[in-house]
């Protein structure tokens, strides 16, 4: 390492490292710099898309981003960071296989974004599913339509009941939207059976207080609550998921009934890796960042998106940037910018971005969004969340591959297959190895 070339270690390959490596990329490939991404995952998951994935409407793998493909001049590592010591500039690094090691940086990026926030309720880490990455995307896809399947082939009222019965826990967008994409796939899907009706199954969103989608207003929650209601979807406001052992499921409302399809969304919470380092942290665990996103009281550290305090300066009551992807990609491109201009002898500029509004799917030609104060219903909601959305989405391919995929599902119709086995591709090969 040479003082001539500073090494810039990113922490995290989601919205905030991928995006900050590759606005550095350039800088890299000429050699001003030396960037290195770590992350366990060799992709950047664009989550917004993940309820279509589930729902037939994206191709999986059109909404993830390679990191080696797309941060050309930068080293990528595969593994996870354990510990960061920014007193001597050294992170450990645990790979997928083979022993710990030191990674030493000049300036270092912490975007380890935030994982799922749960609690501590019976049954729930053993039945239920999270809605973060593609994988449970494609699982809960694969888990809907089998259990069509078995409710399809099952005499048993009481199996088939279960079997029609799916429960999300959260009504923020994750669980919205997934709910909405995979009810709506659901119930396409029954046409193909000959005794199932849409009316057979049940869709259950609890909810802990009193309104869903808070993003988008009151009035498009309540409206939203309505429409998922006139699709015979039971939404449960003021209500707390108590316990689900073995799928039986207990609401605080006194309710109690069997699932076999459980899925928590529920929140997020700042990534607790961060407390294997020496930053400054604020009462929710989340990096504490200045305005131009430096750590605070650090020349040489920074941090964006989730798992950082970043102050939002168009706010007259001192509050921080919300955790969402709106703002994890605008600080993104900042922060590169800011590490270029520190790298060249040049002060950091401030992140500043004015709320733009929300958008939400509630499944095909379906949504809500509040726009610059601007409420649209229905399809013109449901054209502008994919036209704002594919926009973002990072690189020339994947658009075109998401725009692809919208434009041939134009003429044909959706694809309601289930590849459940894919998740135990072995199980045929066990039972012929021990079969007599």
């Amino acid at each position: 390492m040479t003082a001539q070339v500073p090494h810039i270690l990113v922490v995290g390959g989601g919205y905030v490292g991928m995006y900050t490596a590759y606005g550095l990329r350039k800088a890299a490939r000429r050699g001003r710099i030396r960037v290195t991404v770590v992350d366990p995952r060799s992709v950047m998951t664009y989550q917004p898309f993940l309820p279509e994935a589930a729902a037939g409407s994206v191709e999986p793998r059109h909404v993830v981003v390679p990191l080696r493909k797309t941060l050309k001049g930068c080293r990528v590592v595969t593994g996870r960071v354990t510990s960061i010591d920014h007193a001597h500039k050294v992170a450990k690094v645990m790979p997928e296989e083979g022993p710990d090691y030191e990674l030493a940086y000049d300036q270092i990026v912490v975007a380890l974004g935030s994982i799922a926030r749960t609690l501590p309720i019976p049954g729930l880490a053993e039945e239920a599913i999270g809605f973060k990455n593609v994988e449970e995307a494609i699982a809960l896809r694969n888990k809907v339509l089998d259990r069509l399947d078995v409710a399809s082939s099952q005499p048993d009222p009481a199996l088939r009941k279960a079997a029609l019965t799916f429960v999300f826990i959260g009504g923020g967008y994750a669980g919205v939207e997934a709910f909405a994409e995979l009810e709506d796939m659901a119930r396409y899907a029954t046409r193909y059976y000959d005794n199932i009706k849409p009316e057979d199954m049940r869709w259950v969103l609890v909810e802990a207080t009193g309104r869903i989608l808070p993003e988008v207003g009151e009035e498009l929650g309540k409206y939203t609550v309505e429409e998922l209601r006139k699709r015979n979807m039971d939404i449960k406001l003021d209500t707390r998921l108590e316990s689900c052992e073995k799928g039986h499921v207990i609401l605080s409302d006194g309710e109690e009934f069997d699932a076999d399809t459980i899925v928590w969304t529920a929140g997020v919470k700042a990534n607790p890796a961060l407390a294997n380092t020496d930053f400054p942290r604020d009462e929710k665990g989340r990096i504490k960042c200045l305005a131009n996103l430096r750590i605070e009281g650090l020349d040489d550290a920074w941090s964006a998106g989730d798992n950082a305090a970043v102050p939002d300066l168009t706010s007259d009551t001192g509050a921080y940037c919300a955790p969402n992807a709106q703002h994890a990609v605008r600080q993104a491109h900042r922060l590169a910018a800011n590490i270029l201009r520190v790298v060249d002898g040049q002060e950091p500029q401030d992140y500043k971005h004015k709320y733009v509004g929300s958008v939400a799917s509630l499944g095909l030609h379906k949504g809500v969004a509040q726009l610059y104060g601007v409420k649209v219903k229905g399809f013109p909601a449901w054209f502008l969340h994919r036209t704002y959305h594919v926009s973002r989405v990072p690189t020339l391919n994947r658009k075109a591959r998401v725009i692809l995929d919208w434009t041939l599902a134009l003429f044909f119709r959706r694809e309601v297959t289930s590849l459940g086995s894919l998740q135990t591709p072995n199980e045929e090969f066990r039972r012929a190895a021990g079969s007599k």
